[in-house]
């Protein structure tokens, strides 16, 4: 486990990546795994079951996480 100076509601930059040079705000943090999750970064598409709110099913686009060695607090 690493001591995380990122918390959730930051401005990160993505430094390594394929979405390098991005920024968005820190939507989530496992400090135990070493991972954030950012908004509108690493965007992966998910299928899922039809249920009572949602009828028809079909795929839905999240955001996966990242480890934080990937991210820079924006201004330092």
């Amino acid at each position: 486990m690493v001591k995380c100076k990122i918390k959730k509601g930051d401005m990160v930059r993505i430094i390594a990546g394929d979405d390098k040079g991005k920024m968005g705000k820190v939507l989530a943090v496992f400090p135990k795994k070493s991972l954030v999750v950012v908004e509108g970064c690493a965007l992966v598409k998910k299928a899922v079951k039809p249920t009572d709110n949602n009828p028809k099913g079909g795929f839905i686009t999240k955001e996966k996480s990242i480890h934080i060695s990937n991210v820079k607090k924006d201004g330092e």
